[in-house]
């Protein structure tokens, strides 16, 4: 779903390169990604969540080959290849992977009323978390970055007030943890630069994102930290120029 701007690292490190390594080998699913993406991560997340066998393939997106904007006309990551059909978008990918791979370890609930549940706060998720990140990173003056920080304390308290154990629906790690996990990885940038807490949402919340951030396939699917910093620094200074940063300056919904 997005695009970091040009001159940035152009391949994943430290422990997201060793998961890369080991998926070189052609496979029914190829996974184009870019490393820099929290929503390449949820993508990226769920395959290894669920130990499907893909290959990763990485994409630059200021050389983009012929064949991946055929696979993407919009040309953004993430997107599959799958037995020579195309899909995009992260949670769109995650729900065809539940689907065409129901014998891997299931990210949904078998009960229809519990997987309706799930897809709620995930809509949630997409539609109130995430753009409130965002909103917080590229504010500039300190009045706007407190109304930032405070509409983003709300909606993680209203989240985390319905976390059920240790994951989302409990001892379950599901879509919910899946499309939160990204942000959760990436919000020391708030800690760091825009007086942003854990403690300020909530004892539950602090909990609940340690131990998101602590998950393996969280771990194994980041790079070093220092080369993320080089894509936020960006965002910080309101410069960056993704889809995201866009809309995100423009007031309108993400793409």
């Amino acid at each position: 779903m997005s695009i970091p701007d040009e001159r940035f690292f152009p391949y994943a490190t430290g422990l997201a390169a060793q998961t890369v390594e080991k998926h070189q080998q052609p496979q029914d699913l190829i996974f184009y990604a870019g490393w820099f993406c929290p929503f390449v991560h949820r993508s990226w997340i769920a395959l290894e969540e669920k130990g499907i066998p893909y290959q990763y393939k990485e994409v630059n997106p200021y050389k983009k080959e012929n064949h991946f904007l055929e696979i993407n006309p919009k040309g953004l990551v993430p997107a599959v290849e799958y037995k020579g059909k195309a899909l995009y978008e992260s949670l769109i990918i995650c729900e065809f992977l539940e689907d065409a791979y129901p014998s891997y370890t299931p990210l949904l609930p078998s009960d229809p009323f519990e997987r309706a549940l799930v897809r709620l706060w995930v809509d949630f998720i997409s539609k109130s978390v995430v753009p409130a990140f965002y909103r917080v990173i590229q504010a500039q003056d300190a009045e706007k970055q407190k109304a930032g920080l405070d509409e983003f304390n709300r909606v993680l308290r209203t989240l985390s007030e319905q976390v059920k154990g240790p994951y989302f629906l409990g001892d379950q790690f599901s879509l919910v943890d899946v499309a939160l996990a990204p942000w959760v990885a990436r919000d020391y940038v708030l800690q760091e630069h825009r007086g942003y807490t854990r403690e300020a949402a909530g004892a539950g919340w602090k909990e609940y994102a340690e131990r998101l951030e602590n998950r393996e396939s969280v771990l194994k699917t980041q790079s070093d930290k220092e080369h993320y910093e080089e894509i936020y620094d960006r965002f910080l200074r309101n410069e960056a120029q993704c889809e995201v940063a866009k809309a995100t300056r423009s007031g309108s919904g993400l793409p």
